[in-house]
């Protein structure tokens, strides 16, 4: 058994305004995060649920939160493998489903990271292919602790490789 890591942040509800919660609509659901020696991250709901549409929310950072850790162990493994990675860019999706009694769940999530290469070949000269960053997007997906916590699927969909195209001349 590895080492165990423990996350600690402070979650303080912002929203009492004059009333608190003597109905639905009596509230805010602003709130603050608070992480140790970090900016103060500000939250709320979904606007579907009353929420401030210019805070984070759960749902947002759970889909971003995904997105980091496969962007994060990627990097990792292409440089273990020789690939030199200079642009990452993702535009993950999430989607929810909500129940007939308010109830929901996430149904999957969809990243689909674009990178962009210092060389077309790795370290050893070995050409850098699609079906190799495929296999290094699938092993960070092995790895990334997020996706391997959710019970709903992560599919991870990367955007073939631009390649340089001659113009004639």
């Amino acid at each position: 058994m590895g080492p165990l890591h423990t996350y600690t942040a402070t979650v303080t509800w912002t929203g009492a305004g004059e009333s608190g919660t003597a109905s639905y609509t009596s509230y805010s659901r602003d709130h603050e995060v608070a992480l140790p020696g970090k900016p103060v991250l500000l939250g709320t709901s979904d606007p579907a649920f009353r929420g401030s549409p210019d805070r984070f929310t759960p749902e947002e950072l759970l889909v971003t939160s995904l997105s980091q850790c496969h962007m994060l162990w990627f990097l990792h493994l292409a440089s273990a493998e020789g690939i030199t990675v200079v642009e990452y860019v993702d535009q993950p999706s999430g989607r929810m489903r909500i129940e007939s009694q308010g109830a929901g769940q996430f149904t999957d999530v969809v990243l689909r990271p674009r990178i962009a290469l210092r060389s077309p070949t790795t370290r050893s000269g070995e050409p850098v292919t699609d079906a190799l960053v495929r296999s290094v997007h699938d092993n960070a997906h092995q790895h990334c602790f997020i996706a391997r916590s959710v019970n709903f699927p992560v599919h991870v969909d990367p955007v073939p490789l631009e390649r340089e195209v001659a113009l004639p001349g």
